[in-house]
This record gives structure tokens, C-alpha cells and sequence, in this order.
């Protein structure tokens, strides 16, 4: 196993997987080309507790499991980074002490009520779509579609907020053309799975990731791997809702 497979595998999930003997920048910008595969492969197994879905109630609580399945194989990073990034541009304080804020190993009220949130509208959105639809195809398209958008943030348009960290290491070293490939297979797989509603999911899921991006940028200085956590977990939360209320 090469070390861009080794990296993006052990960065994305929980598979104990060897650690890649040297790290370029080089090597993090092909691993976050791959991130989009590595989430989907996560996504179609930990999505697996969709198939059984029979009725209301289970429903909700078979989307509950599936969506604990994903935070407990993805180590739960992404839900922090949304949390520090929530407590960080939440503090109303400068660039600096707003990252030093994020870098804190606590949680504060920002952070816990975007997690609630962000949780909560993941759940009952996947839950109307397993009772609409196919559930099992929501959540695979849902987290796709978040991964393609941490691919738009490691372009060059994006620059770190600070010298160190995973920001510092992947941000501008994926060329454009790989987000834009990616965008296109989503938007494309979208809509022959779901239709309209499944590329009007992803679009707007790209869309809330670019503004999250945006406001990073002009609070903080940039992307930090906070910041990468908080794009993808808005991005996937917005495009389950989108696919619920499409349906």
C-alpha cells in the first residue's frame, strides 16, 4: 500500500492501517484527491442499517445508528473541527485568538449547540428520506457530496489561517481540475440515482460549502483541519435535508 493510500485512508477512517513513511505536500494533496472513493466506500457500509428500514420509528432509529456508524469510523474528527470551528467564528474575536479558541481541547456553547444542530437535522433528514425514498442512497450521495467539497477546499483559492497543522499541509495542493472531475461524477451520479432532487442536493450541499469556506477565510485568515471537518459535516448535512424536502 503506497503512502497517498496509507495517508488518505488513515486520515479519513479508523482502519488501522500503517502509517506512510514520509508526508509531502505532494502526497496530502493526492490523499485529499481520494478522499471522495475513501468516503464512499465508508459510506455504503456504514449506511448498511438503512436496508432494514420497515417503518417510522425504525427509521429513525436505524438513521441514528447509521450516523453514529460514520462518527465512530471516522474517529469523530469531522464533528469536532464543525464544533471548534462553530466556538472559533462564534467568539466574535479576532483571527488569532479566534484559532486559538479552536485549538482548545474543550467545547464550548457554540460548538455543542452547532453539533446538536448539525446532528439532529442529519438524523431526521435521513430518516424522512429512508421513509420517502431509499435512505441507503441519501446517506451515500450525502457524504459523496461532502467529501468532493473538501476537495474544492485544499485549491488554491484557499490559502492556511496558520503555519502548522493539516491546513498548512493540504491547503492549495490540489489542483483544480480533481474537484471539478469529482463535481462533476456527484452531480452526474446525483441525478441518475435521484434525479433532480439528488443533483439539486449536491449542488446546494457545494454551495454551503463554498460559503463556509468564504467566511473561513475572512474570519480566520483561511482553512485550518478544523475548518476541512466543519465543510464537510455543513456540506452533508445540507444536502440530506435538500434530498428530504425534495422528495
Amino acid at each position: 500500500m503506497g503512502d497517498v493510500l496509507k495517508l488518505a485512508i488513515g486520515t479519513f477512517t479508523r482502519a488501522p492501517v500503517p502509517a506512510p513513511s514520509s508526508i509531502t505536500r505532494t502526497t496530502a494533496g493526492r490523499a485529499m484527491a481520494l478522499a471522495p472513493l475513501v468516503g464512499m466506500v465508508l459510506a455504503l457500509v456504514c449506511g448498511l442499517p438503512l436496508l432494514a428500514v420497515s417503518t417510522q420509528l425504525s427509521a429513525l432509529l436505524l438513521a441514528t445508528i447509521t450516523i453514529a456508524l460514520l462518527a465512530w469510523g471516522t474517529r469523530g474528527l469531522h464533528l469536532d473541527g464543525l464544533a471548534d470551528t462553530a466556538d472559533a467564528l462564534g467568539s466574535g474575536q479576532p483571527a488569532q485568538q479566534a484559532l486559538a479558541i479552536a485549538r482548545k481541547s474543550d467545547i464550548g456553547p457554540f460548538g455543542v449547540i452547532t453539533l446538536v444542530l448539525a446532528l439532529l437535522l442529519q438524523i431526521g433528514s435521513l430518516a424522512m428520506c429512508s421513509q420517502q425514498a431509499n435512505g441507503y442512497l441519501a446517506f451515500a450521495l450525502a457524504v459523496l457530496t461532502s467529501r468532493v467539497a473538501l476537495t474544492w477546499a485544499c485549491i488554491r483559492a484557499w490559502p492556511a489561517a496558520r503555519p502548522d497543522g493539516l491546513g498548512a499541509v493540504v491547503a492549495g495542493t490540489v489542483p483544480i481540475i480533481v474537484p471539478a472531475a469529482w463535481t462533476l461524477i456527484a452531480l452526474t451520479g446525483s441525478y441518475l440515482l435521484a434525479g433532480l432532487a439528488g443533483s439539486a442536493a449536491a449542488a446546494t450541499g457545494l454551495i454551503a460549502a463554498a460559503v463556509v469556506l468564504r467566511i473561513a477565510r475572512r474570519r480566520l485568515g483561511g482553512i485550518t483541519g478544523d475548518v476541512l471537518g466543519a465543510v464537510m459535516e455543513v456540506t452533508m448535512t445540507v444536502s440530506l435535508v435538500v434530498l428530504a424536502l425534495a422528495n
